[in-house]
C-alpha cells in the first residue's frame, strides 16, 4: 500500500497508478452530487446537453453536507452510501469523471467501468464528517439549489484523506479484506 498526494482534475495516468488500499490526499476541486443530482446529470448527458461542470478529470463526492457554522465554508461533510449512485456512475466515468468518493461497496458494473474508462472509487471515513469538513476550504452551490443539501457544490479541498477501494485493475479493498481473514478449512 502506498500514499499519494494528488491534485484535481485527475488524469488517467494519476488513477491508473493507484491500487486498492492506497491512501490518497486530494487537493483542488471536488464536486458534490448524490442520487437526485446524478439522475439530472445523466439525463443531460443522454440529451447531449451541457453539464453544470466539466466532467473531464473530475472527482465527485457523494455527500449532503450540513449547514456551516458562522465563518466556516461548510458543516459536517461525511460520505453517503454509494450504491445509490451505481446506476449512474458508469455513465459519469464514460464521459470523463475520474473519481468518486463515498462509503460502502459498489456493484460489478461500476467496478468494470473503473477498469474500462480509467476511474477509481475512493472511500472516505464514515462518521468523520466534522473532521472531513475541516479539509474543505470553500464551498459554493453551482447547480440545483432546490435540492438543498443534495445540490451540486464546488468544493476546494486541501489534503482531503481517502482510501482507494476499487482501482482500475479490478482491485477491491473490501474483497481483499475478506480474503485476508477467511477461515481456511
Amino acid at each position: 500500500m502506498a500514499t499519494y498526494h494528488l491534485t484535481t482534475p485527475l488524469s488517467e495516468e494519476d488513477v491508473r497508478q493507484l491500487k486498492a488500499g492506497d491512501v490518497v490526499y486530494l487537493s483542488g476541486v471536488l464536486y458534490t452530487a448524490r442520487d437526485a443530482a446524478h439522475k439530472r446529470l445523466v439525463d443531460l448527458i443522454e440529451k447531449g446537453e451541457e453539464l453544470p461542470f466539466d466532467l473531464e478529470g473530475s472527482v465527485i463526492y457523494f455527500v449532503g453536507p450540513t449547514p456551516p457554522k458562522p465563518g466556516d465554508p461548510i458543516g459536517s461533510a461525511g460520505p453517503t452510501t454509494s450504491y445509490r449512485m451505481d446506476s449512474y456512475s458508469p455513465t459519469m466515468l464514460k464521459h470523463g469523471s475520474r473519481g468518486m468518493i463515498g462509503k460502502g461497496k459498489r456493484n460489478q458494473a461500476v467496478k468494470d467501468a473503473c477498469k474500462e474508462y480509467g476511474g477509481v472509487y475512493f472511500g472516505a471515513t464514515g462518521g468523520a464528517g466534522a473532521l472531513l469538513g475541516k479539509r474543505i476550504k470553500s464551498a459554493e452551490v453551482i447547480a440545483y439549489p432546490e435540492l438543498g443539501p443534495e445540490a451540486i457544490r464546488r468544493l476546494e479541498v486541501e489534503e482531503f484523506p481517502v482510501t482507494v477501494i476499487n482501482d482500475t485493475h479490478g482491485g477491491d479493498l473490501y474483497q481483499m479484506g475478506r480474503e485476508q481473514f477467511e477461515v481456511k478449512s
